[in-house]
């Protein structure tokens, strides 16, 4: 066979998530699905989706005195799928025995490997405080090189918590062939609490569905915020719900909108903490292709959630030609410096979230204005899918080592 017509061998690379949805969890959210989606002509992906099962202190410590005598205190329950392998693992909340049972899930991980007709050239773990442990055990084990994707909100929130495993996080960031992050803070919180890593941390933005841009509209019928309503505390709505009970009323579009669905006792919740003045309303779900119609109809996104991990919301809204009001700190924050179409504000502070919002209306031409020129230039390109996929194979590429 001539060497135009031989098969090409992709290299193997495997996947560990905690954020890929499988039959155990259908829903999770699709980010590292798409990563893989945008790569799958350079590489042949496989994913071990990770669900962690939290038992009772007093069950799990009743587990503990049943296993055998040097056993893995870390039990596992695995379901092929589609993209791999859903694999289940015992262990407590609040962070209880964090690095035993990840590093004993990444010998798990290893025995899985070791079964594998064809085993990977390299690992990824799409979160350096949680998969990054397991991984950094299984390739120690396996003598694997591995790869990392740091993520803002899960990241920097165990980096505070646990002070106490700092020397170990630095040893996983440190040992990593190549690290993305999601976002500027991300990164910069992580190359903070550890360290810049000898391979560096390249900015990886995260992929759209659907990056078909759609030309800001004049006019728009005023400001929306978008979110599930379970997730209010995290998106900040009894702040949001003050500032615009705040706000001028001069016109009807001082209203805030609010899109996204919930249950009958999560919509109670929301609209309690609303208050009875009128200043947000709440229209439920849409459908992505309404809900681009209907950002590309409005005036400003608004969302001063009070965490992140990235915000994809936020580029969905600039795609859909939608100015943003964005949280300082987390989100998006650091993609946008100085663009008049992106307002940063405190997420704290009711005061600057109402200057922002009143801000967005009463300019909201010439934000829409510089919202069009920016939508056609390089730094928009960045985060369309082609990109993105471009980018993420030159970080894997550089994780197999040269020649691959």
């Amino acid at each position: 066979m001539s060497a135009e017509h031989r098969p090409r061998i992709l290299p193997r690379i495997l996947h560990v998530s905690a954020d890929f949805p499988d039959p155990v969890e259908p829903f999770k959210t699709p980010v590292i699905k798409r990563l893989l989606e945008l790569t799958q002509g350079a590489f042949e992906h496989e994913v071990i989706s990770l669900n962690r099962d939290a038992p009772d202190p007093l069950s799990f410590a009743a587990s503990l005195l049943r296993r055998p005598r040097g056993g893995p205190v870390c039990q596992t329950d695995e379901q092929p799928f589609k993209y791999g392998l859903a694999m289940t693992y015992a262990a407590p909340g609040r962070g209880l025995w964090h690095r035993t049972m990840l590093e004993q899930l990444g010998e798990a991980i290893a025995a899985h490997i070791a079964g594998m007709a064809q085993p990977p050239q390299l690992l990824v773990g799409h979160k350096l405080t949680v998969e990054g442990i397991a991984v950094h055990r299984a390739a120690q084990l396996m003598g694997l090189p591995y790869a990392l994707t740091i993520q803002g909100n899960t990241d920097r929130k165990i980096l505070a918590a646990r002070p106490d495993l700092r020397s170990h996080f630095r040893k996983v960031l440190h040992g990593a062939r190549s690290v993305v992050a999601f976002s500027p803070t991300a990164r910069a919180g992580v190359q903070e609490a550890l360290g810049p890593p000898p391979a560096g941390i390249g900015l990886l933005p995260c992929p759209l569905d659907d990056d078909r841009v759609l030309a800001p509209r004049a006019g728009g019928n005023g400001l929306i915020s978008v979110f599930h309503l379970k997730n209010h505390r995290v998106k900040n709505l009894d702040i949001l719900a003050q500032a615009a009970s705040a706000m001028e009323r001069d016109d009807a579009r001082c209203v805030v909108t609010i899109i996204g669905g919930g249950n009958a006792a999560e919509r109670k919740r929301c609209e309690t903490i609303a208050g009875s003045d009128g200043a947000l309303h709440f229209a439920g779900p849409l459908e992505r292709g309404d809900l681009r119609r209907r950002m590309n109809a409005a005036s400003a996104l608004v969302m001063p959630s009070r965490r992140e991990s990235f915000g994809l919301v936020f580029i969905e809204a600039l795609f859909s030609g939608l100015p943003i009001i964005y949280p300082a700190g987390t989100a998006v924050d650091g993609y946008f410096d100085d663009c008049p179409f992106a307002l940063r504000v405190d997420a704290t502070s009711s005061e600057a979230i109402r200057q922002a919002m009143e801000q967005a209306l009463h300019h909201e031409q010439p934000m829409k204005a510089a919202l069009a020129e920016w939508q056609s230039s390089p730094a928009a390109r960045r985060f369309t899918r082609p990109a993105i996929g471009n980018q993420y194979s030159t970080s894997l590429t550089a994780a197999l080592g040269p020649g691959r």
